[in-house]
């Protein structure tokens, strides 16, 4: 092995020889180290193993606490990043539909239920649906655009193509699953309300668990109706 050359000679040497000596240099920095990384990579996989095992029994013995937990650092943490870094535009966004679902969650979980709430919950939990699909869709297309070279026809940079669909793909991605745990939370809350009242406390069928107040038989019906209607 040749021998180190002195701090004042790096500048005159080649590229290649910059780097061996460099090289050579943290391999003298870092010798006898190799125990200790073999043990923090040993550390690191049983942490990793140890977590995986967790989390799939608590999902498994504790459904809704998991869920639970896992949408409110979804939900919160990103807002750390965008203001970190700037990101006015998922902030935006997110702002809008966190307080719409804010709303409709708070509407969700009233008690006595509004006849209302069922219609409203499903038309703005379905209308995340679609507008995520179809953002997720579109970001792919755009993924898959650029990887065909395609942007070069319409003289649309690779970068530009491929941020645009990135981004689109993460915004479809990200609401989506923020759209359908929170739809689960509602249907949740909802159906618990509606079956709130014990069986002892309704009267010739003509109390409705919905708004909890007595109603005519033919209003009680049409409420039936409408709800199945909306499943």
């Amino acid at each position: 092995m040749a021998a180190v050359q002195p701090q004042d000679d790096l500048p005159k040497m080649i590229h290649r020889e910059k780097w061996r000596v460099e090289h050579e240099r943290l391999h003298a920095k870092h010798r006898g180290h190799e125990a200790m990384h073999a043990e923090m990579v040993m550390i690191l996989v049983a942490t990793l193993v140890v977590a995986q095992i967790v989390l799939v029994q608590w999902k498994q013995r504790h459904h809704r606490s998991y869920n639970l937990v896992t949408l409110i650092q979804m939900w919160v943490v990103p807002v750390y990043f965008t203001v970190k870094l700037f990101w006015w535009r998922f902030l935006s966004m997110w702002g809008m539909f966190s307080v719409i679902t804010s709303y409709v969650i708070f509407r969700a979980t009233r008690k006595p239920l509004s006849c209302r709430t069922p219609r409203m919950v499903y038309k703005w939990f379905l209308l995340i649906y679609k507008l995520s699909y179809a953002v997720g869709v579109l970001g792919y297309m755009a993924i898959m655009f650029t990887m065909f070279g395609f942007n070069i026809f319409f003289r649309i940079k690779a970068e530009d193509s491929m941020d645009v669909g990135v981004i689109l793909l993460f915004y479809g991605l990200y609401y989506g699953v923020m759209g359908r745990d929170f739809a689960e939370i509602c249907s949740d809350y909802m159906a618990s309300t509606i079956g709130f009242r014990p069986r002892s406390t309704f009267h010739h069928g003509s109390l409705c668990a919905v708004v909890a107040e007595q109603e005519p038989m033919s209003v009680s019906m049409a409420l039936a109706a409408e709800a199945n209607e909306v499943d």
